[in-house]
């Protein structure tokens, strides 16, 4: 019996879950993170530009390349570990080494993506990190090292994963231009799991970068959105006051709804993805289970003051621009509605118009087709008197006799016709 048939995407689909596996993470050890990001069009980018560049980095080491066609890779350059993903908009790349120099959040740690090759990135710098990854110290001194390597008013540190670990990042760049994160860990606390913990800190920063383009998406439409709805507003009130003819109002009521629905498309993807970033950035910080250290705020904390009312305020804005296409819909039909009705009235009153036309026309026939009997019987009857004449001497009468024994019957005859013609017509 020939084994069952399997569907052409089972494998590739059960592969896709284990696509992107952790690093293994020794303690201590430097990883630096960064986030590329074409300015627009990101979704519908040429990925092979973002391969390409990724080759061009392992050709300087002489390291593999990926399998054509793939989203994500990891493998040697060098003295480091490089991991690189390719996501809905953006790529990453995160390269990782064993050890750690004499400086904190030293910027020659980012060396390791050469200038050159930096410039001929397919895209923008979305986000760039710098992690510190060292054994677990006192509380004491672990607090010393945060308030010197942190802004202390933004700095967020948790106790992680049933104290894994500690980290701190103040979510702010640094003069180097990076954003700096550590991972404090402690002895018992795998390589396995010092990587997802790094993992999930890139994502939260990636993440967040990357919902924060909505806010500021908000930023560029407010002050239109504004200037539209004070329109839509003056509009509407000159409706309800009839102090403006429909006809008027119609064309720049739609005019105004075609550019909330253009607004709506050119934003419905931007807004979405917001969404969908914000969603991510709380997930990854809710499986870390935070604790919090010596009185600190945690991520979550920051999140909730400094990230949470950013996104309430896109989503305010985009229910905000969807409820103004709604309303601005809504008075064209009514708008619409009323000029149907004034159309109507109008054409009432000129089909009116037109009977009582049509009524003074009917009499101006019967008129006619009341002169137009007499006219006809004048000829009739003076047809008949030439025809009559011979018989004066016959029958002894006059001229005038005859032509008035034949007026009444011919004009009788005459008349009974045309009216025989009337009916057979109407």
């Amino acid at each position: 019996m020939p084994p069952i048939k399997d569907h052409p995407l089972r494998y590739g689909l059960a592969n896709e879950l284990h696509a992107r596996p952790f690093p293994a993470l020794g303690v201590p050890s430097t990883a630096v993170f960064l986030a590329i990001k074409q300015e627009h069009g990101a979704a519908g980018r040429d990925r092979a530009a973002d391969m390409a560049h990724l080759v061009a980095l392992l050709d300087r080491h002489g390291a593999a390349h990926p399998q054509p066609g793939a989203t994500h890779y990891s493998g040697p350059i060098g003295r480091h570990t490089l991991k690189w993903e390719s996501h809905t908009e953006f790529v990453t790349y995160t390269a990782f080494s064993e050890g750690q120099g004499k400086r904190p959040f030293d910027p020659a740690d980012f060396e390791v993506f050469p200038p050159d090759w930096l410039a001929e990135a397919p895209g923008l710098r979305i986000t760039s990190a710098l992690i510190r990854i060292q054994p677990l110290k006192d509380d004491d001194a672990l607090s010393a090292d945060i308030a010197e390597w942190f802004v202390p008013d933004s700095v967020a540190v948790a106790r992680v994963l049933d104290n894994a670990a500690v980290i701190a990042g103040d979510f702010r760049i640094d003069p180097a231009g990076h954003q700096r994160l550590l991972i404090s860990v402690s002895p018992e606390t795998g390589p396995r799991r010092v990587g997802r913990i790094m993992q999930r800190l890139c994502e939260i920063e990636t993440y967040k970068s990357m919902s924060m383009l909505g806010f500021s998406r908000v930023g560029e439409l407010s002050p239109r959105m504004g200037e539209l709805e004070n329109r839509m507003r003056a509009m509407i009130g000159d409706m309800t006051g009839g102090e403006k003819k429909a006809e008027e109002t119609l064309p720049d009521l739609l005019d105004i709804s075609a550019e909330l629905e253009a607004m709506v498309t050119q934003s419905s993807f931007r807004f979405g993805a917001t969404e969908a970033y914000e969603t991510i950035v709380n997930q990854r910080i809710s499986v870390l289970r935070e604790d919090r250290f010596k009185g600190r705020q945690t991520f979550a904390e920051f999140m909730m003051r400094r990230y949470d009312p950013a996104m309430r305020t896109v989503r305010s804005a985009q229910d905000r621009l969807r409820a103004m296409a709604d309303r601005a819909r809504r008075a064209g039909e009514l708008l619409r509605t009323r000029v149907d009705v004034e159309r109507s009235a109008q054409n009432q009153a000129l089909l009116e118009s037109m009977d009582r036309r049509a009524d003074l026309q009917l009499r101006l026939q019967k008129t006619v087709e009341g002169l137009s009997v007499v006219a006809i019987s004048y000829y009739a009857v003076s047809l008949a008197g030439y025809l009559l004449y011979p018989l004066t001497g016959v029958l002894g009468v006059s001229k005038g006799l005859i032509t008035a024994a034949v007026t009444l019957p011919v004009v009788a005859a005459v008349w009974l016709l045309v009216r025989r013609i009337r009916r057979k017509f109407h």
